[in-house]
């Protein structure tokens, strides 16, 4: 997984000159803090970070070729376009709109790849005069540099459909001499606040930082995973606080369930056929909507069903947990399931309790443990009932992944990394 950074076009250039700052700190100074923004949010970071001034001289090569197959020509100030009538196929994606007028483009719909510089602007040297890439040809260019012809996944959102995405397709199919270079694209829709995009430039944003202040990345998570993602989605804390509690719904469930299966649990009345009826019946949904343009919104759906036959068998009053030890396999399947399916879709460690009281509660058991077994050994007690359920404890921690080590005096744990 690549993922292109642009650190160089107009507004970059129009943004250093206002802060008269040079445009290489200026975009590096974005690029961290979008980085770290992105880590703070749980986001897989991609393979490669690949930055546009890195790969100036293939883009030049890549423009030479478009040029020399007669797909693209050069105008009066040095600058070349692509020659969108010559392709032929152009509108793969959209009804195409006419760009703004230039008296030396052959048509509307024809697009920069190589743009002469005006005076004060970074530039660079050329076959055809100094300037800088085009917009839409150093995605192009990367992109194949690392992929080759063809790519499996692109994505972006729904406003870079037109004249982006459309431009990118268009100029690869010619420089690779093929009918189609993208097998998928994948367009989101927009994050808007009172029907209206998010973006700096409405100043109408709230930053990420500031947002985390308030929630957790795995509540924005949800929030996006309830929304098929080519849609808009509408924020606010109506639907922020739903978000939040569907989230705790899941963190109960899953403790719940560690409960039952570890025997501290006192109700409930599983059906086990059942569950496992309903358990594959899930999994059939889901599969059914992740592969019908990965619908996530019913996905999810289709889990919080699956919670709520679940949590209805072990919060049932009536019933009892007397034959709770044949059920164990049904409700550690449903559990498995759903750890598995909330860790594909990035869900960090679902749980009722986080890490840091996870730690506290650990350490607390490993001291009260550590000190009664310290007691035994100085007193030297003949009945060894307590210093065999305290070997239990640490042999039932360990099937956990909590290593205990007891020394002379003191004890020691550790979670093993698997």
């Amino acid at each position: 997984m690549a993922m292109c950074v642009t650190d160089i076009d107009d507004k970059i250039i129009a943004r250093s000159k206002d802060l008269k700052q040079n445009y290489k700190d200026l975009t590096k100074h974005y690029e961290n803090e979008f980085i770290e923004d992105m880590k703070m949010l749980n986001v897989a970071r991609p393979h490669l970070y690949c930055r546009v001034t890195d790969y100036i001289p293939q883009i030049i090569q890549f423009v030479k070729r478009i040029l020399d197959k007669g797909n693209a020509y050069t105008t009066k100030d040095g600058s070349v376009y692509f020659d969108t009538h010559k392709y032929g196929m152009y509108g793969k994606l959209s009804t195409p709109i006419s760009d703004s007028f230039h008296p030396d483009k052959k048509s509307p719909l024809d697009f920069c790849l190589w743009k002469t510089a005006k005076e004060g602007e970074p530039f660079w040297e050329s076959p055809w005069a100094p300037g800088r890439p085009g917009w839409h040809i150093e995605c192009s260019t990367i992109a194949s540099t690392i992929f080759g012809n063809s790519v499996d996944f692109h994505s972006g959102g729904i406003d870079l459909m037109f004249p982006h995405h459309e431009n990118e397709e268009a100029q690869s199919c010619c420089y690779h001499e093929v009918e189609q270079w993208v097998n998928y694209w994948v367009h989101y829709g927009h994050l808007s606040l009172k029907h209206e995009k998010m973006s700096k430039s409405l100043k109408n944003t709230i930053s990420i930082r500031k947002f985390l202040e308030k929630y957790t990345a795995n509540q924005f998570r949800i929030l996006c995973l309830l929304s098929n993602y080519k849609n808009e989605l509408q924020f606010s804390y109506d639907i922020m606080n739903n978000a939040v509690a569907v989230l705790h719904k899941i963190e109960h469930f899953i403790s719940d369930c560690h409960n039952y299966i570890v025997g501290n649990w006192d109700t409930g009345n599983i059906d086990e056929s059942t569950l496992f009826r309903c358990l594959e019946e899930t999994k059939n949904s889901i599969n059914t909507a992740l592969a019908n343009d990965f619908n996530t919104a019913k996905a999810m759906k289709s889990l919080i069903n699956l919670i709520n036959v679940v949590n209805k068998m072990l919060h049932d009053p009536q019933g009892s947990t007397n034959t709770f030890r044949t059920c164990i396999p049904a409700v550690a399947a449903v559990l498995n399931y759903t750890s598995e399916i909330l860790f594909k879709f990035g869900i960090s460690n679902p749980s009722a309790v986080n890490d840091s009281r996870m730690d506290s509660v650990i350490e607390c058991l490993i001291k009260f443990r550590g000190a009664v077994r310290n007691k035994i050994l100085e007193q030297d007690v003949k009945d060894k009932t307590l210093l065999t359920a305290c070997d239990k404890v640490r042999s039932e921690l360990s099937t956990y992944g909590i290593i205990i080590k007891d020394c002379k005096t003191e004890t020691s744990w550790s979670i093993k990394k698997y």
